[in-house]
């Protein structure tokens, strides 16, 4: 059947053609650190981190899962199926024997469908590599990078740490082992084009990658962002031009790469701005307004 003039390839539809139900991300914290904190790169993160895990969770795997699966049981049903996603923070960086204790704790549970991991790719050694291709013969795994932007001036204001033949060094690594890998990219970081966006995402659909997240550059209090924002040497994207960057952005990606995300905002006791970003039902609805009206099409630029 032929598709309508508007498409891009969601993963919410993605997931129930796969398992025939809704899946649900349940959110996890592994208790890693970051070598972006303790010392090794540096000791205050990236500039946008909020240092304490916007969405960290505490208690053992078993009972984070409990409570990640109570905040969503009055939308999901007895069928329902879950990705364990260990989100905040570095979620490779620590001892092996640790982070075998971790995946395979947080993939026990037979509704859980899906081990999703973020991580950096500096902080993927051959070990932890095999152990991630290990745990993807029993089930399917996925790797998150924060990539962000490929633009060097962007990732050194931004203090990410590492250039891009560390990050494609990675997904070549992942990809070897079967290894499903998504990568984060944040519109709006300043003194970036729409038109180098759009670069980033063209990079990223070239990459290997399976699937992307798109963010927004927001601020959290608490960040070394914060004081930029508050002296007006920062500033956000307006919700109009954020989207229609977006759209840039979905046209020059693959039709086949998964949209994980098209939005992102921190917690929103502790969001400063852009404070339209708070309303999520809202900004999707716009998003999925102008969508319509431009007869969005996924890979229609390439």
């Amino acid at each position: 059947m032929e598709e309508p003039p508007m498409y891009w390839n969601r993963l919410r539809a993605y997931l129930k053609a796969q398992y025939g139900t809704t899946v649900y991300k349940l959110a996890l914290s592994s208790g890693c650190s970051c070598p972006n904190r303790d010392g090794t790169l540096g000791t205050r993160g990236c500039i946008f981190c909020d240092g304490a895990g916007a969405f960290a969770q505490h208690g053992t795997i078993p009972d984070q899962l409990a409570a990640a699966k109570a905040r969503v049981a009055f939308k999901a049903g007895p069928n329902a199926r879950y990705i364990a996603y260990f989100q905040s923070f570095t979620n490779t960086y620590a001892p092996i024997s640790r982070l075998r204790e971790l995946y395979t704790a947080a993939m026990a549970p037979e509704d859980v469908v899906i081990l999703s991991v973020a991580t950096r790719p500096d902080c993927l050694p051959e070990e932890t590599v095999n152990l991630l291709a290990e745990l993807n013969r029993i089930k399917p795994v996925w790797v998150e990078l924060g990539l962000q932007t490929i633009h060097p001036e962007s990732a050194a204001w931004i203090r990410r740490g590492y250039d891009l033949p560390v990050f494609e060094r990675a997904v070549r690594q992942l990809r070897a082992v079967g290894i499903s890998v998504i990568v984060h990219q944040i519109l709006g970081l300043p003194g970036e084009t729409p038109e180098q966006m759009v670069e980033t995402a063209r990079y990223i659909g070239k990459s290997g990658a399976s699937g992307v997240k798109f963010h927004l550059l927001h601020v959290l209090r608490g960040t070394d962002l914060e004081p930029l924002w508050r002296s007006g040497a920062v500033t956000c994207l307006e919700q109009d031009a954020y989207i229609k960057i977006l759209e840039a952005c979905l046209r020059n990606i693959p039709r086949e790469m998964v949209v994980h995300r098209l939005t992102g905002d921190g917690a929103k006791r502790d969001l400063l701005a852009p404070l339209w970003s708070a309303d999520k039902k809202r900004v999707l609805s716009a998003i999925n307004t102008a969508f319509q009206q431009d007869n969005l099409e996924q890979g229609s630029d390439l």
